[in-house]
């Protein structure tokens, strides 16, 4: 039966690695679901910073007069 889901070898510096499996034993979690979720928050944070790059230059280009106000937008 093949896996529910895809599944990716990674190869970690002996450091890494065991940096990584301190962190699963201490949660109480496998090796694997450990950088399951380190790779998930490292994207979290990845698309928090991207987000904010955006909203920096959104906030260059406003225009206040054509800004709508709280009472405009919500009555």
């Amino acid at each position: 039966m093949p896996a529910r889901n895809p599944r990716v070898n990674v190869v970690l510096e002996k450091p890494l690695y065991d940096a990584v499996d301190h962190l699963a034993k201490e949660e109480g979690v496998s090796l694997s679901t450990a950088v399951r979720d380190l790779v998930k928050e490292a994207i979290e944070i990845r698309e928090d910073i991207d987000l904010g790059r955006l909203a920096e230059a959104r906030v260059k280009t406003l225009r206040r007069s054509r800004a709508l106000t709280h009472k405009g937008v919500w009555g």
